[in-house]
């Protein structure tokens, strides 16, 4: 089937609210060219379990298709329409499985040297769809990362990727430090109930309490289905003939309760199936998990508060070793954790840094337990030193509140 051919009949498949945009916008769809519609069908078919920003990006992209002229409409898909697909594509089921035919049709534009095109047409579209949408301002953003639990005495000189964008806090308390932080975390998610806006990320051996409006992820609380996952997943390695790309499809395919997963928020547990479906390493290195975790939830929701707290990752193995994780006794590596951790943080500061209001927002790294501490943001000097004592409650009301 060819888009010109489609009828509100073949989203039958789709979730409610995903099904009812579809059948809203049935014209339109008609008109995209097949090397753009399953793109914005990969995003639709998922939209019931998509964060309210997510969606509200998906709904922005509508409107502006919407309010294009014919003319205009051809022009902003004409790099999509020039495309030079293949038979066996056009009959994938493009409907039902987007995400599949957008998988496919990205290997068959690598092979024949199509992708930097469709790269450059996929850019300017995202750019015009994103300057039409109405602009609000965005919250006053506040990250914070906690590393090196179980870390005692290190020679490492931890944040030396983030120094030189803010302040160094050499004479930190720790006394009550993780309190404080998840005090000021709880506070804010008070002070601006918004679903999704507040998230605590942990991936210490002990999951966090729940807080009220606060969304937790947490490597403890999932220990369970990752350990279903790991079983599913060494089987397959295991096997006589290992296919990457079969494997890949399975985890694809992969629905939460074949693990275990809590479905009482289904967007919470679409989000945390992906985290451990298509994240590499997130099934079996706590400080990937975490990383991982930080960077998807800015990515998607966007929060106004991230709280990520790293814990010790086991040591390196072969990979038959680590899927059997949940067989055996992990053996834990806190030095070589703290670094990777120290790393997870700088590119959650990074991720941080891509969203709207990036200038305004606010972020601490802590090493806890330890008086080192990075505080960025407005009112910091960048790569300065502070050997004020001070307390992380002070520091993080020097970062100001919403």
């Amino acid at each position: 089937m060819l888009p010109a051919e489609l009828q509100a009949k073949a989203f039958d498949r789709y979730p409610e609210a995903g099904r009812r945009i579809a059948a809203k916008h049935v014209d339109l769809l008609r008109k995209l060219p097949l090397g753009f519609l399953p793109l914005l069908l990969r995003e639709l078919i998922v939209y019931d379990w998509k964060f309210p920003a997510e969606r509200r990006e998906l709904d922005g992209q509508f409107a502006y298709l919407s309010s294009l002229s014919p003319d205009q409409l051809r022009q902003a898909m004409a790099p999509f329409a020039q495309l030079r697909l293949t038979p066996a594509l056009e009959k994938l089921d493009w409907v039902d499985s987007p995400a599949i035919f957008v998988e496919q049709l990205t290997a068959h534009l690598w092979s024949t040297h199509q992708i930097d095109g469709f790269r450059a047409g996929a850019t300017s579209y995202m750019e015009k769809a994103s300057a039409s949408a109405a602009e609000s301002a965005p919250p006053r953003r506040l990250g914070i990362a906690v590393i090196g639990l179980g870390v005692e005495r290190t020679d490492y000189r931890p944040f030396r990727k983030l120094r030189p964008h803010g302040t160094y806090f050499s004479r930190v308390q720790a006394g009550g430090g993780l309190g404080a932080i998840v005090g000021a975390v709880t506070h804010r998610a008070a002070a601006s109930p918004t679903p999704y806006a507040h998230w605590h990320i942990d991936a210490a051996p002990s999951a966090p309490a729940a807080v009220q409006g606060v969304t937790v992820v947490s490597y403890a609380s999932l220990a369970g289905p990752r350990a279903a996952l790991q079983s599913r997943m060494q089987k397959i390695y295991e096997a006589a003939v290992f296919d990457p790309e079969a494997f890949r499809t399975r985890m694809a395919q992969m629905q939460a309760a074949e693990i275990g997963l809590d479905a009482a928020d289904p967007v919470l547990t679409r989000f945390q199936l992906a985290l451990l479906t298509e994240g590499s390493g997130t099934q079996v290195f706590a400080t990937t998990f975490a990383q991982w975790a930080a960077r998807e939830a800015l990515r998607r929701a966007q929060p106004s508060t991230l709280l990520v707290r790293f814990g010790p990752r086991q040591r390196e193995n072969p990979m038959n070793v680590l899927l059997a994780e949940s067989q055996r006794r992990p053996e834990f590596d806190p030095q070589g954790s703290l670094i990777d951790a120290d790393m997870g943080a700088y590119y959650t500061w990074l991720n941080q840094q891509r969203l709207p209001g990036a200038a305004e927002a606010s972020f601490l790294a802590w090493f806890e337990g330890h008086g080192d501490a990075v505080a960025i943001g407005p009112g910091f000097a960048t790569g300065t030193t502070s050997n004020e004592e001070i307390s992380l409650a002070d520091l993080l009301a020097k970062l100001g509140r919403p």
